[in-house]
């Protein structure tokens, strides 16, 4: 019998960790815990109602064209999401309505470039 896997976390190289915080409280994370190495936060773990996300200082510059990962973001409510996020000055694509996201998928670019991709939330994905 295999074990099961309760959660996983994504662990985000970035270039500056303060800064990353900053945009992901934006878009609705806390930061839970953090550590500093010669006065310079250099990781920190965030978390949402059911998400989590590790953040870490790079060792060496990040190039946006390289990074093959995606992160979805599941939402209640796709459309204020984007408002609320717009409002808030962030930079937000066109409603798209994909077969994957019949709702609508917006997309919100991080300051390292890493894309999050909003959809509507369900039981089957997010429980």
């Amino acid at each position: 019998m295999s074990i099961p896997i309760r959660n996983i976390v994504a662990y985000v190289h970035v270039v500056s960790v303060p800064k990353s915080i900053e945009f992901y409280e934006t878009l609705g994370f806390c930061v839970d815990s953090t550590h500093s190495d010669a006065n310079e936060t250099v990781w920190a773990w965030m978390k949402s109602e059911r998400g989590n996300l590790m953040l870490a200082k790079a060792s060496g510059p990040i190039d946006p064209e390289q990074q093959a990962i995606l992160f979805y973001v599941y939402v209640e409510d796709v459309v204020g999401k984007r408002n609320e996020l717009s409002a808030a000055g962030l930079k937000v694509s066109p409603l798209t309505h994909p077969f994957w996201a019949p709702e609508g998928e917006f997309r919100v670019v991080d300051p390292d470039g890493y894309s999050l991709l909003f959809i509507k939330a369900s039981e089957r994905v997010v429980s």
